[in-house]
C-alpha cells in the first residue's frame, strides 16, 4: 500500500512539473537527489559497518549470550508466557541491545528470528500471542542509548554538537517504552481474561 502511495506521489509531482513547463527543475532534482543519497550512504556506511561488526563480534564471542543471561530476569517478568531458557530470549535480548545502540538494521534480523521463535510457541497461529504483541511494542519503542544513525546524519549536515541528541533520545524512548508496556498490560488484562 505504501509503495503505491509513494509511486503515486512521484508520478503526480513529475507530471505537474512537466505540464507546467518546469522539466529543468525535475532534472535538477533527480540529479541532486542522487548525489545527496550517495553522500548520505557514504557517511552512514562506515559507522553502521563498525557497529554491525562490533555486534557480530559480541555475538560470536558469547557476549550477547552473557548479556542476555544478565537481563533475562527482567525479560522473564515482561514475557511470563515464554519458558525459561527458550531461544526466544536470546533473539529478543539481541534485538533490544541492537536497538539500544541505534542499529535498526542489525536489530531487524534478531527481531524476525524472535518473532519466528515466538510463533512456534503460539497456540493460535492466526492471531499474535501476548508475547508477540509485547515484543512488537518493545521493538517499536526502540529504547536507544546511542542513536548512531541520527548522530551520523547530524554529522553529515555539519551539526555543531552531533551527539547532543543522545540524552533526549534516551529519555523519550524510555518514556515511550514504559507507556507502551503499561498500555500492553492494561489491554492484555482486559481482553485476555
Amino acid at each position: 500500500m505504501i509503495n503505491k502511495l509513494w509511486v503515486g506521489l512521484i508520478v503526480i509531482g513529475s507530471l505537474c512539473l512537466l505540464l507546467t513547463g518546469k522539466a529543468d527543475v525535475l532534472n535538477a532534482q533527480i540529479l541532486s537527489s542522487g548525489k545527496a543519497t550517495l553522500e548520505l550512504v557514504m557517511q552512514i556506511f562506515p559507522l553502521m559497518s563498525l557497529w554491525l561488526g562490533i555486534m557480530n563480534i559480541a555475538r560470536e564471542s558469547g557476549l550477547l549470550f552473557k548479556v542476555s543471561k544478565f537481563i533475562s530476569p527482567l525479560l522473564h517478568k515482561i514475557f511470563p508466557e515464554i519458558p525459561k531458557n527458550h531461544e526466544a530470549f536470546g533473539f529478543i535480548s539481541s534485538n533490544i541491545l541492537s536497538n539500544m545502540f541505534g542499529l535498526g538494521n542489525a536489530a531487524t534480523p534478531f527481531g524476525l528470528k524472535a518473532m519466528e521463535s515466538l510463533q512456534k510457541l503460539n497456540n493460535n497461529k492466526e492471531d499474535a500471542s501476548r508475547s508477540m504483541i509485547t515484543f512488537l511494542i518493545i521493538n517499536t519503542c526502540g529504547l536507544c542509548v546511542i542513536p548512531t544513525t541520527i548522530i551520523s546524519l547530524r554529522m553529515l549536515y555539519d551539526s555543531k554538537d552531533a551527539s547532543f541528541i543522545a540524552v533526549p533520545c534516551l529519555i523519550i524512548s524510555f518514556i515511550s517504552l514504559i507507556f507502551g508496556l503499561i498500555l500492553d498490560r492494561i489491554f492484555s488484562r482486559r481482553y485476555h481474561k
